[in-house]
């Protein structure tokens, strides 16, 4: 079984909400909580501009999502032979 075949979608996570901030920080490579931390803060001084805010993300990373999608893995397939390789290998070298 691979990684990505128990990989639930962001927005059905339990530790997000729609998953904006997660999505924003696996695309760039950077932990969500750096993003999460001053949308919280910004929830606190002008909720409803945060709220706004986060839901305009949201829509931006939607639509990137849709439009550029990540290509599929083709390497899961083969990943299977690799080890069945490598035995063979140890066996001949032994």
């Amino acid at each position: 079984m691979s990684a990505q075949e128990n990989q639930v979608t962001l927005p059905l996570r339990s530790h997000t909400i729609l998953g904006v901030c997660e999505a924003i920080g696996e695309d760039f490579g950077f932990n969500p909580v750096l993003l999460r931390v001053p949308f919280a803060a910004s929830v606190l001084y002008s909720p409803l501009m945060a709220i706004g805010a986060y839901f305009a993300v949201g829509a931006v990373v939607l639509a990137s999502r849709l439009l550029f999608p990540k290509p599929t893995d083709m390497t899961a397939a083969g990943s299977e032979v690799a080890p069945a390789i490598d035995q063979r290998e140890f066996a001949e070298a032994a």
